[in-house]
């Protein structure tokens, strides 16, 4: 014997009594989950049809690849850490008039990822930008980018603490690196010099690299406010400006109006009551409405 199998001989392995059991071992080390949860009931169904054996494992290949692109989406969801998962099926256009509908489910195709352009949404409190920034941000890891949601005063607080901890170098090369950026709220908190400066200093180093999406509350003019100073506003707009798409988002609160939509159908009673607007303030931060 010199050890060699015999031709058409099968490997070791194969023929013994317990074949679910090595296939089952090997689908695992091969990391083919689904083909191993998919593989005996697509058999039956081909056996039942008639369905030949290339086109039987063409279906197994299908339903894997089907899955492990939906894990993959997954994944990228979980790593572009949204404070929730929306989407433009539950965005009401006609309550934001001013907004141009066309442009919004044009840039949800992502194309201006491919492109590294920027996107910025402006409006007052309440009008939806950040649902619209969520949904694109949805529509880019379902494409395949790699996204990362933060707020304004979240970033500047990290890459403070990443700059005292002597780890500012890998934080900037990790958001340089993402495809999409998603910044919110810039406006809501004045930042400190410092913190502007190394705010600044990741939209310039994604200048032409990666898109990023910015909400504000702020027109332009008025963001020398936030950043405190002239100099490093007008720069940081020269960047964020050069390739981008604005989105005017002006009108009345959005969530105020889900808010009182919601009390006037939990109590008729009310429902013809007149809605005193100047009673209730509206938390910018969390959405929630209370008596003043």
């Amino acid at each position: 014997m010199n050890g060699k199998s015999a031709p058409g001989k099968m490997p070791t392995g194969t023929t013994g009594d317990t074949p679910q059991v090595l296939l089952a071992h090997h689908l695992k080390q091969l990391k083919l989950p689904t083909v191993l949860r998919e593989y005996d009931k697509v058999a039956r169904e081909c056996a039942r049809d008639g369905v030949d054996h290339p086109r039987y494992l063409l279906r197994l290949v299908e339903l894997e690849l089907i899955d492990r692109e939906r894990r993959m989406v997954e994944r990228r969801i979980k790593a572009a850490r949204f404070p929730a998962v929306k989407s433009f099926d539950t965005f009401d256009f006609t309550a934001i008039p001013g907004l141009n509908k066309m442009l919004v489910l044009e840039l949800a195709r992502c194309e201006f990822v491919l492109r590294r352009e920027n996107v910025i949404a402006l409006g007052n409190s309440g009008t939806g930008k950040t649902h619209v920034a969520l949904a694109l941000g949805l529509a880019a890891c379902q494409k395949g980018f790699t996204v990362t949601f933060t707020t304004a005063a979240s970033l500047v607080h990290q890459l403070m603490e990443a700059r005292d901890e002597r780890r500012l170098l890998k934080l900037q090369r990790d958001l340089q690196a993402v495809k999409l950026l998603i910044v919110d709220e810039l406006g809501y908190i004045p930042l400190s010099p410092t913190g502007a400066e190394l705010l600044f200093e990741v939209f310039s180093q994604r200048y032409e690299r990666g898109s990023t999406i910015v909400t504000s509350n702020l027109p332009f003019e008025d963001w020398t406010s936030v950043l405190g100073s002239e100099r490093l506003t007008g720069a940081l707009l020269d960047r964020l400006t050069h390739h981008v798409h604005i989105l005017t988002m002006n009108g009345d609160s959005y969530r105020l109006k889900q808010s009182s939509g919601r009390r006037r159908s939990s109590n008729p009673e009310q429902a013809a009551e007149p809605i005193r607007a100047t009673s209730e303030t509206v938390d910018p931060e969390t959405g929630e409405i209370s008596a003043s």
